[in-house]
């Protein structure tokens, strides 16, 4: 019996966005469900001690330090505790990219806003190495800055940061650092950078934990100040202790999430699934940027300084996809009508496909993409 669930009827190139749970996962997260609704009352009177329990589990497969990690929903959810925890000063300045996941910017404009101050965006060229997007970082940091907030592995356009370096330097300057490092777990055999600050992390996507698990790590005297986003019987705790104490809240998806990470070792090895993803990421992108390039007359193949393993980006024909909404359409035409599911993206204001790949994909799913998709993509751009 294979281990995955999802449709046949679907090719599945997207598992950067919501990943894929294993069976094994599914059948324990239901377990766990039934016995939570046959005692309710025991079940969340103890649910705290449990969840102690669970957070050693999810911080051993990070590789770090339970008493520096909490669990929380999703990567904006921790995003969202530092954002609301830390005392922002009157006229503060937060300074991210224009690479920052669409939400976490949001938020960060929103902080601004509430403290009368600004957010300043580094513009950070796609095929920037690692030492200029730390130099373009550093740049916009001020007397004013409260905190940098940098993608480890960005949504959009599928590239890392150097996000150690910029700590490093911002360090010096006694300036915080949020990493956002949503896609990180599961995809890096360390996910969790060393550097003194806060990072979050999702671990429904590469590293395949059921949906609504995430990690926050918080290093350092600023973690003092962290607190959950509800308010509970956390209170006489301090980070991370506060954070077990959910109230009502269904937490199966969390303890489950072991399981999968035990699944992924056990049946294939996460060093393989990683060099399997890795190549198999590397000939997906290769003929599809050929395909497009052939159809187009224009080169597909993007440049990207800092690649991430298991996803890749291709320009599409211009024209397409050149806003955030316009993505959003392409790629609901693409799974409505190929049975494609992927990731549209845009930046800058051109139009990309980020591929993903994991361990139950195989090449016949993107030479599928180059011989459907690609040729479609081409007439949507040009009617």
């Amino acid at each position: 019996m294979s281990d995955w669930t999802l449709t046949p009827e679907k090719i599945h190139l997207n598992h950067g966005s919501y990943g894929a749970v294993p069976r094994a996962a599914q059948a324990h997260q239901l377990e766990l469900k039934t016995a939570m609704d046959a005692n309710p009352c025991t079940w969340f009177m103890g649910q705290a001690a449990a969840l102690a329990g669970t957070r050693a589990e999810v911080a051993a497969f990070l590789q770090v330090d339970p008493n520096d990690m909490a669990l929380v929903s999703n990567a904006s959810a921790g995003v969202s505790v530092v954002y609301n925890s830390l005392p922002f000063a009157r006229g503060a300045e937060i300074v991210t990219t224009d690479h920052a996941y669409g939400a976490v910017l949001e938020g960060a404009r929103r902080v601004a806003r509430e403290c009368g101050g600004e957010v300043r965006v580094a513009v950070v060229p796609l095929e920037a190495d690692a030492e200029l997007a730390c130099e373009l970082v550093m740049a916009q940091v001020t007397e004013r800055t409260a905190l940098i907030v940098l993608d480890q592995v960005t949504s959009a356009t599928a590239r890392r940061f150097p996000v150690v370096e910029i700590a490093r330097a911002a360090k010096e300057l006694g300036v915080p650092v949020l990493v956002d490092g949503a896609h990180a777990p599961g995809a890096e055999a360390v996910a969790v950078p060393d550097f003194e600050g806060f990072w979050v992390g999702n671990l429904h996507k590469f590293a395949c934990a059921p949906r609504g698990t995430a990690a926050l790590v918080a290093r350092g005297p600023l973690r003092s100040y962290l607190h959950p986003l509800i308010d509970s019987w956390g209170f006489p705790h301090e980070f991370p202790e506060s954070f077990d104490h959910v109230g009502t809240q269904d937490i199966t998806s969390w303890m489950a999430a072991k399981t999968s990470f035990d699944t992924i070792e056990n049946h294939y090895g996460w060093d393989a699934v990683r060099r399997y993803s890795t190549a198999l990421a590397d000939y997906g992108q290769s003929i599809i940027a050929e395909a497009l390039s052939a159809v187009t007359g224009d080169n597909a193949a993007v440049d990207v300084g800092m690649p991430v393993g298991q996803l890749r980006l291709v320009r599409l024909p211009a024209g397409l996809a050149t806003t955030h909404e316009g993505s959003h359409a392409v790629r609901a035409w693409i799974s409505d009508n190929l049975d494609i599911e992927t990731a549209i993206t845009t930046f800058g204001g051109v139009g990309y496909v980020r591929l993903s790949s994991h361990v139950y994909n195989t090449a016949k799913d993107f030479e599928d993409f180059a011989e459907r998709a690609v040729p479609e993509l081409f007439r949507l751009a040009t009617t």
